[in-house]
């Protein structure tokens, strides 16, 4: 395992990131591939208090329990369930937050939060009072550090003003295109971290049965896919050149992917076992669906 320094927080994250949105429902099988990850070198681990009504948390707290201390953990905020369980309403306020963290931080168990961060965000949310929120926790003690997860533009370019943002969480991979047009500059300009997930675009850079994605057409996937496959032919698979290709990029800080089997765990971990790709290669792969990047959020 790799590591890189999410630098405004001064603390060095795995490349590979584990998402634990994918877990099942099974805790025991949960616990074993969160150990298998972290005996693998994982130290940073992804969850959001909205995922499986919050069992998600729950489960992933009780398999980091033990090694609590070792690891990375994040959470994410902002959505509030509806009392029907039918869906969320966007709640970016400083009294919901500081109700929810203490949910969040009951469900993983633990006495702190490494870092919290905003489920998603709109031009119109009233960010002062959400970092007011998140600075106050910290004055707390109940998190360490704060960041957001958005792809839009507009909505960081406001969050980079503030000092005690470290991190944002945004859709990146060679099917998705947009972090490059403007944020991915922005972000390494400010020193704060881009953890990426959607780095295999829903499974379709891996094995994943075709289907149109975004702007792409079946056949644009295949071509991509079939570049791909080039690099796969030397002991790596494409879900190993997808994370290659991305991490090659200086502005990430970690891929978050999600991880739902041992199978797929050693398929992610495995890319450590094959040559880097060349700085043509990495060009090479950025050119094959360009300049057709998918433009929107703006």
């Amino acid at each position: 395992m790799k590591y890189r320094l999410l630098k405004k927080a001064n603390v060095h994250l795995s490349e590979i990131g584990f998402g634990c949105m994918s877990l099942g429902m099974n805790n025991a099988e949960n616990e074993q591939l969160i150990r298998a990850a972290f005996d693998s070198g994982v130290n940073y681990f992804d969850t959001a208090d909205i995922y499986q009504n919050g069992f998600n948390e729950e489960t992933v707290g009780r398999a980091l329990r033990p090694i609590r201390s070792k690891v990375f953990l994040a959470t994410k905020v902002g959505n509030r369930p509806r009392s029907n369980a039918e869906g969320w309403d966007w709640v970016p306020r400083k009294s919901y937050i500081l109700e929810a963290v203490d949910k969040s931080l009951s469900r993983l168990d633990t006495d702190y939060i490494d870092l919290y961060q905003l489920h998603g965000g709109t031009i119109e949310d009233d960010r002062e009072e959400v970092v007011e929120a998140f600075e106050f926790l910290k004055h707390q003690g109940k998190i360490l550090h704060w960041g957001i997860s958005s792809i839009r533009p507009n909505v960081v370019r406001e969050y980079v003003k503030f000092s005690g943002f470290v991190s944002d969480m945004l859709q990146y991979s060679l099917l998705d295109r947009r972090a490059e047009e403007e944020l991915l500059a922005l972000l390494e300009k400010h020193e704060v971290g881009v953890v990426v997930r959607g780095a295999l675009a829903k499974g379709f850079l891996a094995n994943k049965d075709l289907s149109d994605y975004l702007d792409y057409s079946v056949e644009d996937i295949d071509l991509l896919r079939n570049k791909m496959s080039l690099f796969s032919i030397e002991k790596m698979t494409k879900s190993q050149v997808a994370l290659k290709w991305l991490l090659a990029h200086s502005a990430v800080t970690s891929a978050v992917v999600g991880i739902r089997t041992m199978a797929q765990l050693n398929d992610i971990l495995g890319l450590y076992n094959s040559r880097e790709l060349s700085t043509e290669e990495v060009r090479e792969l950025s050119e094959v669906l360009s300049p057709n990047f998918y433009k929107s959020h703006r």
